[in-house]
């Protein structure tokens, strides 16, 4: 899923993107959760867990062979999607369809595959030249395949050809990649997209039988920061779950937590609905970095609250929000997301001016 504003921007590096990727890897994966019954006849629960693990080691490793060596794989685009990265597409999907089509051998310890739909649908979204590139990376990440050439210009696959692939350094991460796998294409809850690279965040969550606090993710995204910074965001989150609202965390070229009240609708809202009824959100990007945005509609009925505010924050907040093209004839820089605040110590010179913000444009656009 990408977010489209129409302007075409050229993206940083991929060493660039892998080093913001790995930092949003689960840190503190429990040893111990229930599993989904959908997953009870790949393995053992403890050994789904370990190999979770196991994978989110591997794509730590990962994220350093990109630092390292992506260049020679992926080249900066132009896009209107700056994490937008192909390269990054194609090895997501390749290893889904590695996890969710292989088949254990007698000693668990490797996966034998004779149906990769990604390359082999008579129509394949990758070429085979980029297949073998991608075939080739996760070499370099520790990953064995039997049964290719990996010396060949392009990898031809057929029905009948038999691929071994092992993990030696950890097998056991085969298991938690085929959990994972299965998991994305059977147990997501909202549209799977081309675009998405959602088995490289490791999101072991999606697994667990239980509900997972949205709370505990927010920690989890916010670790990077300084330990100030943590305490306001979760002293943040905690208020306005406390006064009502509603969390949902969404993702696409960004990571969002988005807080909105529901309780007034008639009908079931998805996560999509309740995020395009967002009041205001924690937003992490590439672009922006950590930051607030406040979709600030109710200004006029406390415009005497904001006049105590600082000069820097009034000045935003009569800026307002919108198209950048419309509102300022700029380029776009995401101006619809709301007023955004940068995310980092200078918010604590406005701390109290943000809370105050908050609970009046919280309070009218309520109506309470």
């Amino acid at each position: 899923m990408s977010v489209d504003h129409g302007e075409t921007v050229m993206q940083k590096p991929i060493s660039e993107y892998a080093k913001f990727i790995k930092g949003f890897l689960p840190v503190n994966i429990p040893k111990n959760y229930v599993l989904k019954p959908l997953l009870k006849n790949i393995a053992s629960g403890e050994n789904i867990r370990k190999g979770v693990i196991a994978f989110r080691d591997f794509l730590l490793l990962f994220c350093d062979r990109l630092v390292s060596e992506g260049h020679l794989y992926a080249k900066p685009q132009k896009t209107k999607n700056p994490a937008d990265y192909q390269f990054l597409h194609n090895i997501n999907h390749l290893l889904i369809d590695i996890g969710y089509y292989g088949k254990f051998n007698e000693n668990n310890n490797s996966l034998l595959i004779t149906e990769i739909p990604l390359f082999t649908a008579s129509k394949p979204k990758v070429s085979s030249i980029k297949q073998m590139e991608c075939l080739r990376f996760l070499t370099l990440c520790g990953f064995t395949f039997i049964g290719i050439d990996l010396e060949a210009k392009a990898v031809n696959i057929t029905d009948t050809q038999k691929i071994e692939v092992l993990y030696p350094k950890n097998p056991i991460l085969l298991t938690g990649l085929k959990a994972m796998s299965i998991a994305d294409i059977e147990l997501r809850e909202t549209r799977r997209y081309w675009n998405d690279d959602n088995l490289l965040r490791c999101d072991y969550r999606l697994i667990k039988a239980e509900n997972t606090d949205l709370l505990d993710v927010l920690k989890d995204f916010i670790q990077p920061l300084p330990i100030e910074l943590q305490k306001f965001a979760v002293e943040l989150h905690q208020r306005y779950i406390n006064m009502g609202m509603t969390c949902v965390m969404i993702i696409d070229d960004q990571y969002h937590f988005a807080y909105t009240c529901v309780k007034n609708n008639q009908r079931a809202l998805s996560t999509r609905d309740i995020y395009q009824q967002r009041i205001w959100e924690f937003a992490i990007s590439m672009k922006h970095g950590y930051c607030l945005a406040v979709r600030a509609k109710k200004t006029d009925k406390y415009a005497n609250i904001i006049k105590k505010f600082s000069l820097s924050l009034q000045k935003k907040i009569a800026q307002g929000y919108g198209c950048d093209r419309k509102l300022r004839n700029e380029r776009c820089q995401g101006g619809c997301q709301g007023i955004r605040i940068s995310f980092d110590d200078s918010i604590f010179d406005i701390k109290i001016d943000i809370v105050n913000w908050l609970d009046n444009e919280i309070s009218f656009q309520l109506g309470k």
